[in-house]
């Protein structure tokens, strides 16, 4: 195995859902520039993801749209005309 490859700075950092609040609290070594205050009254390193297991379908049972970029709208343009063919 190779040696130090492994990250050493390893702290609690808050990870943020942003499609609907969810936050939790763990050892992370992912870079941050946010912080937000805690639960517990501390000030923690915060990570905003766009998706979680408390949003994800797969996890969640439901078929949620969550569309951060216009990706589905950009989806639907460009096929728009086999869309279209199939609905007549």
């Amino acid at each position: 195995m190779k040696a130090d490859i492994h990250p050493k700075d390893y702290r609690l950092v808050v990870f943020q859902d942003m499609s609907n609040g969810y936050s939790f609290l763990t050892k992370s070594a992912v870079n941050t520039k946010e912080t937000v205050k805690w639960e517990d009254g501390n000030e923690y390193p915060v990570f905003k993801m766009e998706i979680s297991h408390t949003s994800h379908p797969f996890y969640t049972g439901k078929m949620k749209l969550i569309d951060s970029a216009g990706r589905v709208d950009k989806f639907k343009n460009k096929y728009k005309k086999h869309f279209d063919k199939k609905t007549v």
